[in-house]
């Protein structure tokens, strides 16, 4: 009897390992899926987005304005750029794509793919001053391209143009307002013509709550999976990315098929999402390098099968150039690694022969740690070379990040950030030099100013 109780223990722990062992095997697939389905899902939600608040698709949407404190379309929006983009839906392609020659202002058109790649980045790094015409086109297509087009093939249906063109402040608007005009978008002759292009007068409209990252947070995993097998038919997964379909479909998502999961399974990629997130909030805090500061990753735009970096960038900063294009240092903390709080005062000293190396401009800009701007009095939120910028007797600049506005000439060197809650710190180098690229360059320390 004894033994036969023992055998019978024995075995329900082994089918309890197992089944542990099943679980977090699945767990584990669960979270690897979500973190491949990520950007496509939350392009696609931006997209609609946009349409819903901004313009249709195939439409160029002007921004004539920086965007504000309330802002919300994505994460860390910039006031360094207008930008001009479009949701480009490329079943009703081919799309001519037209910049008219620019000597005044360094800009980048970039064409960002359903999964966040950059695939084509016209504009004054790749081009110079001389404009171009591009023909975007759809995946498989076989046509002729008419003579004096370059062509750009697109991977995927959901194509987003997110293209920025370098503004001097708001008394530069009305210059950047004649460079933006000259953009165009069209459909190849012998199709229907595409919509006026859009513009928006003021400044980024605050789209209607909730955003497509509150958005994210409220889809359960069901309805998020649903809506990655839907679609991918339209926006398919590169060849590098058959591993990971394989090990979907072992999940049963298939491309174009219904999603259906049992109690367990939709348990399980409910905690799979849970655990993605905080093992992305964990990896930002580990990147912080000496000084405070965290260099990006150097694939941005090309991520291949790195789907970690790729689902934290949709999330931080969806939309990221490439790295030849523009590079964004962070900082969470100050080189001690105390977390950034605008209670106290910050201290960042660039020697003068050790400004960032960059071929267009540089700039910093505050946010609070929802990833947006910070509702500041001055209105201020950037500060970069572009700006009459205090230097010291010796050539060295140093800024001055608190809440209250210095005296005297070092006010030209204030970036304003709020008293009453922490923030974080992005600076943006504009076309880099090739020793930030390979590292040889880094930013001066963050220092707190103690009393």
């Amino acid at each position: 009897m004894r033994k036969h109780r023992w055998l019978v223990s024995t075995l329900a722990l082994l089918v309890l390992l197992a089944l542990l062992g099943v679980g977090a095997w699945r767990l584990m697939g669960w979270a690897q899926a979500y973190a491949f389905g990520y950007p496509l899902v939350i392009t696609d939600v931006t997209r609609e987005a946009s349409a819903a608040g901004t313009a249709p698709e195939n439409q160029i949407v002007r921004a004539r304005r920086f965007p504000g404190a309330d802002f919300r379309g994505v994460v860390k929006p910039n006031v360094d750029t207008l930008y001009s983009t479009a949701f480009i839906d490329m079943a009703l392609g081919p799309w001519v794509f037209e910049m008219s020659p620019n000597d005044q202002r360094y800009e980048l058109m970039p064409f960002m793919d359903a999964w966040t790649n950059v695939f084509a980045v016209p504009g004054t790094r790749l081009n110079g001053t001389a404009g171009g015409r591009y023909l975007l086109t759809p995946p498989n297509w076989r046509g002729q391209v008419p003579e004096g087009m370059t062509p750009i093939a697109a991977p995927t249906r959901i194509v987003w143009l997110i293209g920025r063109t370098q503004t001097n402040g708001e008394a530069d608007f009305e210059r950047v307002h004649r460079l933006q005009d000259a953009l165009r978008l069209t459909r190849l002759a012998g199709g229907a013509p595409a919509e006026p292009s859009a513009s928006l007068d003021g400044a980024w409209a605050p789209r209607p709550r909730p955003s497509p990252i509150q958005q994210m947070q409220g889809m359960d995993a069901h309805a998020f999976f649903e809506r990655l097998a839907r679609l991918m038919p339209d926006n398919p997964p590169a060849p590098a990315d058959e591993l990971m379909l394989g090990r979907l479909r072992r999940l049963g998502i298939q491309a174009g098929q219904p999603v259906a999961l049992n109690a367990l399974d939709a348990w399980l990629a409910e905690r799979a999402r849970g655990l993605v997130h905080w093992q992305l909030a964990r990896r930002l805090l580990q990147t912080r390098q000496a000084g405070g500061w965290s260099m990006p990753p150097g694939n941005l735009g090309r991520y291949g099968a790195d789907y970690a970096t790729r689902m934290g960038v949709a999330v931080v900063g969806l939309g990221a150039n490439l790295p030849e294009d523009a590079v964004y240092p962070g900082a969470l903390a100050d080189s001690q690694g105390r977390p950034l709080d605008g209670r106290y005062r910050y201290r960042l000293r660039f020697a003068a022969r050790a400004m960032p190396p960059v071929h267009a401009f540089w700039s910093i800009t505050a946010y609070g740690i929802d990833d947006f701007l910070l509702p500041h009095p001055s209105g201020r939120h950037a500060i970069g070379n572009r700006e009459p910028l205090h230097a010291s007797a010796d050539g060295s600049i140093e800024l001055l990040i608190q809440a209250q506005a210095p005296e005297g000439p070092q006010r030209a060197n204030w970036l304003p950030v709020l008293a009453d809650r922490p923030f974080q710190l992005t600076a943006r180098l504009y076309w880099p030099q090739a020793e930030v690229l390979d590292g040889r360059w880094k930013m001066p320390p963050l220092e707190r100013v103690e009393p």
